[in-house]
């Protein structure tokens, strides 16, 4: 008989998580990883906690201080804390394989580093417990005044949860083609396909609403570790101005956020402030961080949308003047459909699938899902490997930073898009980049494959992407796939070259890169030590989005 697994040991302890964030603050804190049980609405499954909570501790630092936590694992599981945008030592990074071993059960493992920065952060293990828990949020306090006035202040914290395990999920994605797609099209549907559209459809083996690999009802989607159903409410006054940190924890998840009735003035991004922009509704990827300021007036309740970008779920909280008042939920709206630029067919904007018949569709010879001999391989660079673990190639991969994302395009109201985004002071380092890196996000969808320039990582085989220390450069991400990618990179910030005036370009941590489209970023490499590189689907990470970006001084030697 195997080894009872650990949230069937949760069961026998009874352990259940508490919803929610207790607050640390201050210099030391311990934190302790344990096996729990979770229960949201109906719905009962494993998880892991941090302190007894998902999700874990909010810690409410200060700019300048020293912060020193101890990590106990008390769980079954090998576990880390990675500080999500933190300016850290690279030995601090907490990333097993890359900065540091896992710290296995029964061990503990002391993190240590000065505070260098304000803003809106987050933690999370880069393990396979993070789905199940392991996250939580991070304010740090300007050593210096706030840039903005507000009266309340809340974490919003998106995540979404499954009683499925994750190796389970993971399995499944390998084994199966879209497993947990529910929103598959049919010869009795009411998406608006013409015959044409859906035979080529077919014959590229792709559904247009394959928007994410993972979503409800599999997925629960939580605020602050609350379901849809159980009642979370953020009070305010009227009057009063009201800041919200919403920062996307989830595992799989991109969302759609919305307050009907009340605009939203988007102050930061990834914890770096911007000039205000006054927006309806933004589309926040994985791991990205957005704080806004809302001003309720005299309005009695508001509702938190936060809609997964498929349409096939959604978390929900309640901004109220009084406990127990409750706004009008919006029904889920109708899931969105890829189009020709999701393909990497763009002419310079987004454009759709009506009118066009399958013979136009697969014209370019890039499209055949299934197919070699249908991609034109010769659009790609030398150095991406041509192999199974690509199954598609974006024809005319344009800069889409101007996209809201997908399904947003026509919503009617103001969308956020990173175009909009410009840095609230001026970037510290003004010089132009001395050269340019591209790189290829790829993959094989049917397969579950996924990879940088063609290659899966490999902690044994690859060469790392080399970076001089303090090296200026300009690297451009190319999506030869029909997915929107998070790709995050572990100790920088960038700058995205998004047409922002004079040295005044947003500087963030992660960037969306939309399906068949690009993004540049200027980034100064003034890190020393090896960084994960990777893209934030966490199942996407663990099947071979990832690679090491080392930093170095010219002669090699350590920084």
């Amino acid at each position: 008989m195997g080894a009872m697994p650990a949230w069937a040991r949760g069961t026998l302890d009874g352990t259940l998580a508490r919803r929610g964030s207790d607050v640390l603050s201050g210099d030391y804190q311990t934190m302790t990883v344990a096996d729990a049980m979770f229960t949201t609405g109906t719905r009962r499954g494993p998880g892991v906690t941090v302190n007894g909570t998902i999700p874990g501790p909010l810690l409410r630092l200060k700019e300048g201080q020293n912060l020193v936590v101890d990590l106990v694992n008390d769980s079954s599981m090998g576990t880390s804390i990675h500080w999500h945008g933190l300016l850290v030592p690279f030995l601090m990074d907490g990333v097993p394989g890359v900065t540091m071993a896992a710290v296995e059960p029964g061990e503990r493992f002391r993190y240590e580093f000065p505070i260098r920065q304000a803003g809106t952060y987050w933690w999370h293990a880069h393990t396979l417990q993070e789905p199940m828990g392991h996250y939580g949020p991070i304010i740090i306090d300007p050593a210096g005044e706030e840039a903005h006035s507000y009266d309340r202040d809340y974490v919003v914290m998106l995540s979404d949860w499954s009683p499925m395990h994750p190796h389970t999920i993971m399995k499944k994605l390998k084994v199966a083609d879209a497993p947990f797609n529910f929103q598959k099209t049919t010869a009795t549907d009411n998406y608006p396909l013409s015959g044409a559209e859906r035979r080529m459809w077919a014959r590229m083996r792709m559904m247009p609403t394959d928007i994410s690999d993972v979503s409800a009802p599999l997925f629960t989607y939580l605020l602050n570790g609350h379901g849809p159903e159980d009642g979370l409410e953020f009070a305010f006054r009227p009057g009063e101005r009201v800041r919200l940190r919403f920062i996307n924890g989830a595992a799989m998840s991109f969302f759609n956020v919305r307050i009907p009735g009340l605009a939203m003035t988007v102050i930061a991004a990834d914890g770096q402030d911007v000039r205000p922009v006054e927006v309806d509704e933004f589309q926040i990827g994985n791991a990205e961080t957005y704080d806004v300021i809302v001003e309720p007036g005299a309005g009695d309740a508001f509702t938190i949308v936060a809609e997964a970008m498929d349409r096939s779920g959604m978390g929900l909280a309640m901004l109220t003047s009084r406990p127990g008042l409750r706004a009008q939920v919006p029904p889920l709206r109708d899931p969105p459909l890829l189009t020709m630029a999701d393909m990497g067919m763009s002419q310079g904007g987004a454009g759709s699938m009506t009118g066009m018949d399958h013979g136009e569709a697969s014209a370019g010879g890039a499209m055949d899902m299934g197919s070699m001999s249908m991609r034109d391989t010769s659009l790609l660079p030398p150095n991406v490997k041509v192999g199974p673990g690509i199954d598609m190639v974006a024809m005319n991969p344009v800069d889409r930073m101007g996209d809201p994302g997908t399904g947003l395009k026509d919503v009617g109201h103001r969308v956020l898009t990173y175009k909009q985004l410009v840095a609230a002071r001026m970037n510290p380092d003004m010089r132009q980049p001395t050269r340019l890196k591209e790189i290829h996000l790829t993959g094989n969808m049917e397969r579950y494959m996924w990879s940088f320039d063609g290659k899966k990582f490999s902690a044994v085989t690859d060469d790392p992407i080399r970076f001089a220390f303090n090296e200026r450069v300009r690297v451009k991400l190319v999506n030869d796939t029909m997915m929107a990618h998070p790709i995050h990179l572990h100790g920088h910030f960038f700058e995205l070259v998004n047409g922002a005036p004079g040295m005044h370009q947003p500087r963030k941590h992660t960037v969306i890169v939309q399906p068949g489209g690009s993004a540049q970023f200027d980034l100064t490499a003034n890190e020393p030590g090896d960084w994960a590189f990777h893209c934030h689907l966490i199942y996407h990470m663990h099947t071979g989005m990832f690679q090491v970006v080392t930093v170095r001084p010219l002669d090699g030697g350590e920084g």
